[in-house]
Parts: structure tokens; C-alpha cells; sequence
């Protein structure tokens, strides 16, 4: 790819970002808008006109993920060479290299969480009545007054002005805070907010090495520059020296993280502190449909405040109409979670894949009714936020096996199979199977977590048919690396902060009643303003499908005392009150359901009978013939679609399909496993399959 074919395909103000490669830049960019296209775009074309060299580049991101994905974008586009690091890992890479040189001895031991210390620090305190969730605050009490540069004697007067409001005591969060940082150097310990600061220290005081950084790194990108906290700035500031090659990207409608010491006046103030800043502006949509879009522009059209004034970003809908957003009132909260799992499934069902579809709620605690609501529908769900992809014990063996297996250059049984075959029968071996387990719990985690990694060497496939095994493993190493995970198959749950950076299909924003959106810790007009923001980012992660609902009580019976969130407020002139009937969720769990067996009548009990519509042990007329006729047809289409086998069907719904042979449309329809959309693309097919004589 040459430099003009970089520019090919971009708008308008995506072309000015691209093609502003020298002296300070600053790009705002809207929700949706392709800000990593314009960027990497802009990081090409410096590239590959010679004007920067790859290795003189430093993109600095927040998570390593999103580095994973611009290190992944950058190859494409021809620049592979250019580093993409999260702030914590670039420093830890100076500073680790530069250890011996200017400090030397053991170096300390990365605090990959602080709980445990924290903990310690407590005890040593005499403060022994916290619990885990105490415990966890101050470590997030601490983490803040790290990042906004704020020693232990300084903590309590910090707070103050601040308008924060701590967890607990101020005078005993200093006491930890101030025995943890003892503890953390008498064991030669280092956590991510040291290793900033440490860094960026060795830089301003060995100007031999200052040098040599800014020899290696001359021109830096900063994504999602409205979350960067005094301390990043501080590193931000030493790597640049008295240079001004910077172009950082944000959207200061997206700042959410005020709480953890993020500044967007950083971002707001750029062409302040650099007046000849280039600035464009990326306005134009192309995630959602008009009707999502007209719904953000008016949730922080209500912004207040000098800052929203000041940078007011509009978004100009680039799709087609879809479906208008949805207002949904209920009763209480487990009349919201039952109507959302049935409307999710109603999705599903309608042809949305599971893992286009999101539940997003303000705090993780209100992940459980939903979780028991999802469990009740039979909807598969992932929960974000969860113990991560690749540190799961299945993944791990997986992967490993698929290494091997790579190593070894494949085996005799899966010559000529294709990547796609061959990654499926390294996985067997791993316990994965055509046919997901029954329920849920831990075996259908493990199911799921083996399923994605075969759904990714299906998609591998299909962007590279050339790709054997030794190019997956590479894929799947990278991704670990940048905790990178493919999509699982499941509706996800998550917070709205876990949310910023995704998107889906189909969203469903809950619980947005007063007191939780905004939040009730929300005291402040700055703080409310940000809780806004927050919903702001709710609304633009869905691209087509929108609900928005929120419960009058929080729980069935409870006093109706609850009200909308005031976000909400003008948006719509008419909201829908819809209480569905109360679901019995131990009987969707698999109690005694109502289904009898069509043979001895007696309730079935386990999801299999009552796909089969009857108890595995009586008596059946099966249709072998049949039975073998529909595997093959099924095996056949699972290839043409570039599908796994039970997406299309799974084995227990063929066999009651050969048991009934059913040969009217509405016939088949009462066969479990086989809803509207099966039908309109398989039932000809099928039905032609059960009419044909087999010998």
C-alpha cells in the first residue's frame, strides 16, 4: 500500500487528521466517528512519505487492547514498525531498560493489584474491621491521590478541596496510604503510579537518558486524551521535552473518569498550551443509525458548563434509519430484568447474534438480577469484567495444545483439513465439542471460552484462506499479550464505564431512575455533568437496536416511589409503561415444567427431553435414514455458510426432527430449537428433506 492509497476512502475532516503529520495536532472526535482509523490513517501516511520514520513513533493508548488494535490496523496499512503501548507498559519499558544503567540492583517487583498490600497496610494500622470492599476503596483512594500527585500528609487537605468525598475516614485512608507506601518499599515492591513517576524522575534527572528516549521517540499520538491524569501528563510532558510533535485524540463528551484523577482540561486547554495546534473536528457517525444519534445529540445537547459550550460536538448520522429507541417502565426491578432477557431472546430469535446484544448498568452490583433473569430465559450471557479470556484454565490448555500442535506442523489426521477443521480437532482434544453442554455453569463456560477461539479461527479463515495454524497461534499470542479476547458468544453484561471503547448491535440501558443515574454520590454540578456523560456514553454504544427503562420500585410489592432519570427528561413525549406477567424463574430453571412426554405424559425435566418432547428412555420412531439425511445437509450448509454445525441446528433438535418428520411449516415451528429465523432459512430445505422417502 502506497501513501496515496492510504488517504483512498477517508471523509473529508479523516484526510485533514491524516494528512497533518507535522507540529502539534488536536483532534476531537464524536462517538463513532473512526478516530483509530484517522489516526493510524494519519501514522501511514507519515510512513510511507517518508516524512517519519516508523520506529521514531510512540502511540500511547489507555488499555492494551485498544494498542493491540492499532498495532493490528498499523500492519495492514503498511507500518509495522511503529510502537502502540498503554502508559504503564512503555515506561515499564524504559525503565526496566534503563535499570542497570542508572539505578541498578534487583528491581522491584510489579503490584499487579493492591489489595493484598493495602490489606497489610491496614493490619499494621490496627484497623482490622475492614472488609474486601473497604479494602478495595482505598486502594482506589490511593491510586487517586497517586495520580493527582498527592503524598499521605497531603491526602486529607486534598480531598477537601477537591469536593471528594472519601470512603472512610480521611485521617485513617492516610494511615494505610502512608504505612503502604513504607510497606512497599521495605519489600522492594512497585506499583503502575511509581513506575510513572519513577520514570519519568530517571528522565528528568539523567538527561543522558532523556536524551536517548527522545532520540528513539519523536513524535507521539495520545488516544483518548480527555482520561489523562496529572501523572501521564507528567511523563507525557518529560518524553516530549521542549518538542510539540503531539497529536492527541478525545472526545471530551466521553469524560467519565474524573473520579480516578483523569483531567480533561488537558484536553480542553490543548490549543492553550500549543497556539499554532492544528484542531479538526470529527463530527460524522457511522456506528449508529439516525435515530441513536439524534438521541446522544439530545442527552448531552443538555450538557451545562463552560466546557460543553466551548467544544460542543454535534453528530451527523452517516447510516440509514433504524428502529426508534425504546422507553420501557416497570413495576419493579425483576419485571425489568425478566422483560429485558425475554426481549433479548426476542432478538436472537429475530437473527441478532448474542454477542451483538448488551445489558448496560451505573454499578456491577445490579449484574445479579440480570444474571438470574438471563439463566431463567435460557439466554447465554457473559458477564465483563470477569476473570479475563486468556488467564482461564481452559484457554491456557488450549493454547497450549494449539502451540504444540503448530510445532509439531500439524498432525496426519488434520492434513488438508484447513485451518478451520484443524483448530476445531486440536480443541477436541481439549474437551470442545459440535454441541454445547446443557445449562449453564462451568462446563458451559468452558464450552463458550473454546467456542470463541474456534469462532476466531473461522473468521481468521475467512480474512486469509492461506492461514494455517502457525498464523493463528501468532494471532492468538498477540491477543494475549494486549488482553485482546474474541468476541464470546453471550449477551454481555456490563457497567457503563466497562462499556466505553465497545459496541453492539443492540443495547439496553437499565435502571435509570434517579439516585443511580445520576448516581446519588453525584453532589456536585461537575459531578452530575459527568454522570451525564456517562449516560451519553450508554446511548452511542448501540448501533441499531436501543432501549432505555428503569423500574418505579425495587422490588415486586415494594411502594412505586422511584423517578426517571432527569437526563431523560424532554427526550420523549411519551414513555411506555410495560410490566410483562411475573416470570416463575424456577420453573424456567428446569424444575417440573409444564411439558409432558408424548409418550408416558410425565413432566420432563431435563432440556434435552424437552427438545426431544420426550423422556430419553421411552420408546421413539426414529427415522435413521432421515436422521443421517439431515446431518449430511446440515454438514453441507455449515460449510457454504462458513458456520459451525449446531449454529444451524443442533444434534438433539435433528433427532427430534427425525423423530416427528414433521411435513408442515407449522409442524416443524413446534419443534424446540426451531424459531422464526430457522424457519424462514431452513424450513424448505428441512421440510423438503422429511417428505423424501429414505430407504
Amino acid at each position: 500500500m502506497n501513501a496515496e492509497e492510504v488517504l483512498q476512502g477517508l471523509d473529508p475532516e479523516q484526510r485533514a487528521v491524516a494528512e497533518a503529520v507535522q507540529g502539534p495536532v488536536c483532534v476531537l472526535a464524536g462517538a463513532g466517528t473512526g478516530k483509530t482509523r484517522a489516526i493510524t490513517h494519519r501514522i501511514a501516511y507519515a510512513t510511507l512519505t517518508g516524512m517519519v520514520a516508523p520506529q521514531r513513533i510512540l502511540a500511547v493508548t489507555f488499555t492494551t487492547r485498544a494498542a493491540g488494535e492499532l498495532r493490528a490496523r498499523l500492519r495492514q496499512l503498511g507500518a509495522p514498525g511503529v510502537q502502540a503501548r498503554t502508559f504503564h507498559a512503555a515506561a515499564l519499558r524504559q525503565l526496566s531498560y534503563f535499570w542497570p544503567r542508572v539505578i541498578g540492583g534487583e528491581p522491584p517487583k510489579i503490584i499487579e493489584s493492591k489489595i493484598a498490600l493495602v490489606a497489610d497496610a491496614a493490619r499494621a494500622c490496627r484497623l482490622t474491621s475492614f472488609g474486601r470492599t473497604e479494602l478495595r476503596d482505598i486502594a482506589s483512594e490511593i491510586e487517586w491521590a497517586k495520580v493527582t500527585q498527592n503524598r499521605p500528609e497531603d491526602y486529607a487537605a486534598a480531598v477537601a478541596s477537591s469536593g471528594r468525598k472519601a470512603p472512610t475516614d480521611v485521617v485513617d485512608v492516610a494511615r494505610v496510604y502512608a504505612m503502604y507506601e513504607q510497606l512497599r518499599r521495605e519489600r522492594n515492591q512497585l506499583d503502575f503510579e511509581g513506575m510513572l513517576e519513577l520514570t519519568a524522575a530517571v528522565l528528568t534527572e539523567h538527561r543522558e537518558v532523556a536524551a536517548q528516549v527522545r532520540e528513539q521517540y519523536r513524535h507521539f499520538v495520545v488516544d483518548e486524551f480527555q482520561d489523562v491524569n496529572p501523572l501521564q501528563k507528567l511523563l507525557l510532558d518529560t518524553w516530549l521535552g521542549d518538542r510539540d510533535d503531539l497529536c492527541v485524540v478525545g472526545d471530551p463528551n466521553q469524560t467519565i473518569y474524573s473520579f480516578t484523577g483523569a483531567s480533561p482540561s488537558y484536553l480542553l486547554d490543548f490549543t492553550r498550551e500549543y497556539p499554532d495546534a492544528t484542531t479538526v473536528k470529527l463530527v460524522r457517525d457511522y456506528r449508529s443509525t439516525p435515530q441513536v444519534v439524534r438521541l446522544a445529540n439530545g442527552v448531552i445537547g443538555q450538557a451545562r458548563g463552560e466546557a460543553a459550550k466551548r467544544h460542543k460536538l454535534e453528530l451527523v448520522a452517516q447510516r440509514a434509519d433504524g428502529p426508534a429507541p425504546v422507553f420501557n417502565e416497570y413495576d419493579d426491578e425483576v419485571a425489568e430484568a425478566d422483560d429485558v432477557a425475554r426481549r433479548a431472546r426476542k432478538l436472537i430469535d429475530e437473527g441478532v447474534p448474542a454477542r451483538e446484544i448488551a445489558v448496560l448498568y451505573r454499578i456491577n452490583a445490579q449484574s445479579e438480577g440480570y444474571e438470574s433473569a438471563f439463566t431463567a430465559a435460557g439466554v447465554p450471557y457473559v458477564l465483563r469484567g470477569a476473570e479475563r479470556f486468556f488467564e482461564r484454565p481452559e484457554v491456557r490448555e488450549a493454547v497450549i495444545r494449539l502451540r504444540g500442535a503448530a510445532r509439531a506442523g500439524g498432525d496426519a489426521e488434520t492434513e488438508g483439513m484447513g485451518l478451520i477443521m484443524t483448530v476445531r480437532h486440536v480443541l477436541s482434544g481439549a474437551g470442545f465439542t459440535d454441541q454445547p453442554p446443557e445449562g449453564r455453569g462451568a462446563a458451559r463456560t468452558r464450552w463458550e471460552s473454546l467456542a470463541a477461539l474456534a469462532q476466531l479461527a473461522e473468521d481468521m479463515a475467512a480474512d486469509n484462506p492461506a492461514a494455517g495454524l502457525p498464523e493463528f497461534v501468532t494471532e492468538l499470542e498477540e491477543r494475549a499479550t494486549a488482553q485482546h479476547a474474541p468476541p464470546l458468544e453471550g449477551v454481555t453484561l456490563a457497567s457503563l464505564h466497562a462499556a466505553k471503547g465497545l459496541e453492539w448491535d443492540a443495547v439496553f440501558l437499565v435502571n435509570l431512575v434517579e439516585g443511580t443515574v445520576p448516581i446519588i454520590y453525584a453532589e456536585t454540578p461537575e459531578q452530575t455533568e459527568e454522570e451525564r456523560r456517562l449516560l451519553y456514553v450508554g446511548v452511542t454504544r448501540a448501533r441499531e437496536h436501543l432501549s432505555l427503562s428503569w423500574a418505579l420500585s425495587r422490588s415486586p410489592g415494594g411502594a412505586r416511589r422511584r423517578k426517571p432519570s432527569r437526563f431523560l427528561d424532554g427526550l420523549t413525549a411519551k414513555t411506555t409503561t410495560h410490566t410483562p406477567a411475573r416470570v416463575d424463574r424456577t420453573t424456567r430453571r428446569g424444575a417440573k415444567g409444564p411439558q409432558p412426554c408424548r409418550v408416558c405424559n410425565r413432566p420432563l425435566t431435563a432440556a434435552i427431553e424437552r427438545k426431544l418432547g420426550r423422556c430419553e428412555d421411552c420408546p421413539a420412531d426414529l427415522n435413521e435414514a432421515l436422521l443421517l439425511a439431515l446431518k449430511d445437509w446440515r454438514a453441507e450448509t455449515s460449510t457454504a455458510q462458513k458456520v459451525p454445525a449446531y449454529v444451524i441446528f443442533t444434534d438433539a433438535t435433528l433427532q427430534a426432527i427425525a423423530e416427528r418428520t414433521p411435513e408442515s411449516l407449522e409442524a416443524l415451528a413446534q419443534i424446540p430449537g426451531v424459531g422464526k429465523v430457522k424457519l424462514d432459512r431452513y424450513a424448505e430445505a428441512v421440510l423438503t428433506l422429511c417428505k423424501t422417502p429414505h430407504p
